[in-house]
């Protein structure tokens, strides 16, 4: 009996090692947890700059939002038009749905509006009929297309952006508007059990938030991608960073930055896990900048335009003349030439390493960037997966 006493009792004290050994927290599980939470990368396709899609990398991307649709006699459908001359091929949508091979868990989703796209949203959102006409139309077109979900980039509500129509009631009716399309989603979804993804596109300003109910909004959608750039763009005649993390140090009234972005979100209701920061695959040229001081940074300058980072950014970076900074206070590069007077504000691999630094400790949901032909040989996109996966 006493054998089989001390049997008992060293069973009953291996199994109560075996219970606080599994319930205990080790640091070596939470840094295992850590690890494993899978950041969503939205990338963005332009259908318009006729890309070879079997050149995209569709293992580091969780999402690929093809651009555009548009809105059409108030419902959404691909546009017979073009963009920058060139047009859209829904069979496009064929050459990314095959990029499943390499990623069966990646989302194809196509974007509607945007720049140039944006300006029949205010009719569309105007009354509860033109609203049930949309979403309707929206839900049928993720289903024709077999698509997992619409992306909506108003650009922007009660604003004109490229001219736009838009209106004061236009702040109340995207709320309703983003409601009318997640129900229709939501109610296809019922007869073959799967949840479509609503997500939109948004301005990292104050004007955008205070034209916008985006604590409302937040509550129909997946995810919310914000278009974090462009804080200096084709309508400034001085030169700065279009996508700086921080805030620079001058000019003091300027505020635009990614983290002011975020905030702005958060402070309006948006969690963030529905928080995702844009990156741009493409710079800010100013030309005929008319001061050296600074190295052409915040000076005025005759003109400003687009150009993509592989084959017009990168090709200078100490280069042709060009000389790479670094602004230290609002952690992004810029690249001045002082012989021509041309100065650039871009991404690179340092930069997005300290966004993507940013975006896990500030607890975001993931990235966005866009466009994906910008980056032509995958560096930029690289630097990103790399930061996420540590």
């Amino acid at each position: 009996m006493k054998l089989m006493h001390t049997f008992r009792w060293m069973t009953i004290m291996a199994l109560l090692c075996v219970l606080v050994v599994a319930c205990a927290p080790s640091s070596s599980k939470k840094k295992q947890s850590e690890k494993e939470k899978e950041y969503r990368v939205i990338g963005y396709v332009a259908g318009y700059r006729d890309f070879d899609f079997t050149k995209i990398d569709a293992q580091k991307l969780t999402h690929i939002n093809y651009a555009f649709a548009n809105v059409i006699n108030g419902g959404v459908m691909f546009d017979t038009t073009t963009i920058d001359n060139t047009s859209l091929k829904t069979e496009d949508l064929d050459a990314l749905f095959a990029l499943k091979q390499q990623n069966k868990d990646l989302k194809i989703l196509v974007s509607v509006g945007g720049w140039v796209w944006s300006g029949n949203f205010s009719d569309a959102a105007l009354t509860a009929e033109s609203r049930s006409k949309f979403s309707k139309s929206a839900a049928l077109f993720v289903k024709k297309y077999k698509l997992e979900g619409i992306d909506i980039d108003w650009e922007y509500p009660n604003q004109s952006g490229a001219g736009n129509i838009h209106r004061t009631e236009d702040i109340e009716n995207f709320t309703l508007l983003m409601k009318a399309v997640r129900d229709e989603l939501d109610k296809m979804g019922e007869t073959n059990n799967q949840h479509y993804l609503l997500t939109i596109a948004t301005g990292a300003d104050d004007l955008y938030i205070k034209n916008t109910h985006l604590g409302e909004v937040q509550k129909y959608l997946d995810f919310i991608n914000i278009m974090t750039y462009d804080f200096y763009n084709g309508w400034h005649n001085t030169t700065g960073h279009h996508s700086n993390l921080h805030t620079s140090s001058t000019p003091k009234n300027d505020k635009n930055s990614v983290i002011n972005a975020v905030d702005l979100h958060v402070n309006s209701g948006v969690p963030l896990d529905k928080l995702n920061v844009g990156i741009p695959f493409y710079g800010r040229k100013w030309t005929g900048v008319k001061s050296d001081d600074n190295n052409g940074l915040f000076q005025e300058a005759e003109s400003v335009g687009m150009i993509e980072y592989y084959h017009m950014i990168k090709p200078n970076i100490n280069n042709n003349g060009f000389v790479r900074y670094w602004d230290d206070k609002a952690q992004v590069p810029y690249l001045w030439n002082k012989e021509s007077n041309v100065f650039i504000s871009y991404e690179d691999e340092m930069s997005i390493a300290k966004k993507m630094e940013y975006l896990k400790k500030k607890g975001l949901s993931g990235v966005m960037f866009w466009e994906y032909s910008d980056d032509n040989n995958g560096e930029l996109l690289n630097a990103m997966y790399s930061e996420l996966e540590n």
